[in-house]
């Protein structure tokens, strides 16, 4: 069963990023058709959770590489061009974002290029979705096609179709984070490309039992009984969107949006289970051995809380309407005499860097003998050891961090930042 595990965070991960990564992705691309100072704005509004959101990702390819090996053979060797496209384009839209944002004011080309790429990734991950729903060419447990096999028709669908997806998103997050855009503009955006996403969604859905290699068997009562249930839930929550665009509470066409997208990954999972690569390639079937899936599920599910709990933390600090960052200077460090300084004391910052720097090497040796705990040797130390050598490291890293800041090394990061990184750059403010 810790196969069905594994599978369970790979789609869990999945979903995570589309739906967080999916509204930054489209207000980078509405960014493209706003005017200069709209989009230094909605740079400034993704660029307070963008690498949260793509935290997910890396989740779910370790997830992949190591709890489905099996699936991982086969399914990258037939998308690595749209997908090495994709993660080109990542790098140069945090590129983009984050030179406009440390620029002082409109840069057009950096702009233009966070709008670009994010497109272009978009239109990536649409092709490597429709090259993995119409079946790699597999042979043996390999890939056995070619090079542009993915590049088809129904690829081509699935790109626009997520363009269309990221784009509702984007408008829908837009309007419970900005006060720029008209009620009557809002509406007219939301509701067209809602309109879009329905009609993309139903010829998607027809065309795939033509497209997909393998045989969906909604003829099964509880299979069929889930995705229609997905079905119905997507449609109300289309529904909830078209109402809501242009409407106060501005939060709520977001939701909806968020809840569509999840149905329609649910109801695609529903369909496939436990088929993981069309046609014939199951979960048992690309499962790694017992001893992996341990680790994997430890390691990874134990994660997963923490990044979650950066997503939460940073949208309940910059929730609200943005409003402009006022800027302050930094102020210098204070200095300070060493009471005993016979000889020049290290700096603060020197002793961070050595004592941080002797708790990553602690941290790689814990993670080795761990390695030998759950590979079932054990000779060298068991898991009660590898607990207490983990959680001794983390309270060194917090006693230390803590004497530093009582030290007063920290200073600046209490003063002179407030207001530069989002502390008082985007105000909170009670929507109606």
């Amino acid at each position: 069963m810790l196969e069905y595990a594994s599978y369970a965070l790979v789609l869990f991960s999945l979903a995570m990023y589309v739906v967080l990564d999916g509204y930054d992705l489209g207000v980078g691309m509405l960014s493209l058709a706003a005017g200069p100072e709209r989009r230094r704005e909605y740079g400034e509004i993704v660029a307070t959770a963008w690498d949260a959101n793509e935290s997910w990702i890396v989740l779910a390819g370790v997830v992949l590489w190591a709890g489905l090996p099996g699936a991982d053979a086969v399914l990258l060797p037939s998308v690595y061009l749209p997908l090495i496209g994709m993660l080109v384009a990542i790098i140069l839209r945090g590129l983009g974002l984050e030179m406009q944002s440390a620029a002082g004011g409109y840069r057009r080309g950096w702009a233009l290029l966070f709008g670009g790429a994010s497109l272009a990734a978009t239109v990536c991950q649409g092709l490597v979705l429709g090259g993995v729903l119409t079946g790699p060419h597999q042979r043996g447990g390999s890939f056995r096609g070619g090079a542009f096999d993915w590049l088809n028709g129904y690829s081509v669908l699935c790109a626009l179709g997520l363009v269309a997806v990221y784009l509702l998103a984007g408008a829908a997050w837009l309007q419970d984070k900005t006060r720029g855009w008209s009620r009557s503009a809002v509406r007219r955006t939301g509701r067209s490309l809602l309109a879009v996403t329905a009609v993309m969604a139903v010829v998607l859905g027809l065309l795939l039992p033509s497209a997909d290699p393998q045989q969906t068997q909604l003829g099964q009562p509880l299979r069929a009984v889930l995705f229609w249930l997905t079905v119905v839930a997507a449609v109300a929550a289309g529904a909830v969107a078209w109402y809501g665009f242009g409407r106060r509470p501005d939060w709520r066409p977001f939701a909806a949006v968020t809840t569509m997208t999840a149905c329609g990954l649910l109801g695609l999972a529903v369909i496939s289970v436990p088929v993981v690569v069309p046609p014939t390639l199951t979960v048992h079937q690309a499962a790694s051995p017992h001893s992996s899936q341990l680790f994997l599920v430890l390691g990874v599910g134990l994660c997963m809380p923490f990044v979650l709990a950066y997503n939460i933390y940073a949208w309940r600090s910059f929730r609200g309407k943005y409003t402009d960052p006022v800027e302050r200077p930094i102020p210098p460090l204070p200095a300070r005499a060493h009471p005993l300084a016979v000889f020049p004391a290290p700096s603060g910052r020197a002793r961070t860097v050595v004592r941080r720097t002797l708790l990553v090497v602690t941290g790689i040796l814990a993670a080795a003998l761990s390695q030998d705990v759950f590979g079932g040797v054990s000779h060298w130390i068991g898991p009660v050891g590898v607990t207490v050598l983990g959680g001794t490291a983390l309270a060194a890293w917090v006693v230390g961090d803590r004497r530093d800041g009582r030290a007063g090394h920290f200073q600046a990061d209490a003063t002179g930042l407030k207001g530069v990184d989002g502390i008082d750059g985007i105000r909170a403010e009670t929507t109606s």
